[in-house]
């Protein structure tokens, strides 16, 4: 009998869904046999709802991010909302019930703690003995993720292991091998011959400015800001799913100095960080993932309260990204590090230290051997 893995996320266009197809495409490399069923758990058992809070979620990061800041990861939150989730849970075990008796999975992985809880509730409610994998995909955890029935849980690295220890997991069933990414991210690509394809200049630094599958942040700002400087850069801007903000900046590339590069959706990614000198983007951590895995010297400005914040703590902390507060700030920045190379190189070993490049292809042996 093939291996049957079942790997569930939250939303069509997210990093969570990224790193479940990253986990799915391991599986088959490792396992051509194997059948891996992806599912966005919350439209599965509630697709009228889903729309409304995502809608809702939205809105608040964009719009009220300081309020996201006090939800996100309290403690009284948590405990008051307890109840709740555990009727919630009670309500979707029958939905789920429904899905493993057809399916018979082997194992479930989650790499969203919703339906991460989700499995848990249907676990205790059934008395079930279904492995069940948490996948983090940021780099500090949140006690959202805790719950009893995790088989195991995969850390981003190992500090994060010790974190979740703190939270009273225990520290055998923490397995630290990363936040999962495409292995394309890991094979090496011909800089002159993309730069050719893409039409720009192998011998001028390239920066790509990206926010994230949605396009969020302050990109028009950014490039503004960097369209002062006096060295000959180029930038490539990935727009992502946000067709408003794509739209807007055709109308306007033409008229800035430097050479820009405008994009919407692209599966490319891979190589756009292969050419590419800097990144300016949103520390999501699927993004950051694959970021550190190119060795690719980072800049942060204005993340979300929250998952994004403890992103860019992380990392400054390891000297793998700087940090900017405002736009403005830009400019100095950029012509600071490449006026000095050895900073840009210290950047890029800071990244080499804490990357994960097997993060995917460890995640798929170990819900194969369970």
């Amino acid at each position: 009998m093939p291996k049957r893995i079942i790997l569930m996320f939250i939303s069509e266009v997210s990093g969570h869904r990224s790193a479940a197809e990253a986990i799915e495409k391991a599986i088959k490399s490792l396992d051509p046999q194997a059948e891996v069923m992806g599912i966005n758990a919350f439209h599965y058992t509630n697709p009228v709802s889903e729309k409304i809070i995502n809608k809702i979620y939205m809105g608040v990061i964009q719009k009220m991010p300081l309020i996201w800041n006090y939800l996100y990861d309290n403690p009284k939150i948590s405990r008051r909302l307890e109840k709740i989730k555990k009727k919630v849970n009670r309500h979707n075990s029958q939905k789920l019930k429904k899905l493993f008796e057809e399916f018979k999975p082997d194992a479930v992985a989650c790499t969203q703690a919703y339906p991460c809880g989700m499995v848990a509730g249907y676990k205790e409610f059934f008395n079930s003995g279904l492995p069940l994998v948490a996948v983090l995909t940021d780099f500090v955890p949140h006690s959202y993720w805790i719950y009893e029935k995790v088989d195991h849980y995969i850390a981003p690295s190992e500090d994060v292991k010790l974190r979740m220890a703190e939270k009273g997991v225990p520290q055998e069933r923490i397995k630290p091998f990363g936040i999962p990414f495409d292995p394309k991210f890991n094979e090496p690509q011909d800089k002159a011959r993309i730069c050719r394809e893409l039409g720009l200049d192998p011998g001028n630094p390239i920066i790509l400015i990206m926010g994230g599958s949605h396009g969020l942040g302050p990109i028009n700002a950014v490039i503004k800001s960097l369209d002062k400087l006096k060295s000959p850069i180029q930038e490539i801007i990935v727009a992502g799913a946000n067709k408003k903000l794509y739209n807007s900046l055709n109308k306007k590339v033409s008229g800035f100095n430097k050479k820009i590069l405008l994009l919407g959706f692209v599966d490319y990614i891979h190589k756009l960080m292969s050419v590419s000198d800097l990144i300016i983007s949103k520390p999501g951590g699927v993004t950051t993932a694959e970021v550190l895995a190119k060795k690719l010297p980072m800049i942060i400005l204005k993340p979300i309260p929250g998952q994004e914040a403890n992103n860019t703590a992380y990392l400054t902390e390891k000297g793998a990204a700087i940090k900017v507060e405002e736009p403005e700030e830009l400019g100095k920045v950029v012509d600071d590090l490449f006026a000095n190379p050895e900073k840009l190189k210290s950047l890029s070993l800071a990244c080499a230290k804490i990357a994960k490049p097997l993060a995917s292809m460890d995640i798929a042996r170990l819900l194969l051997g369970l």
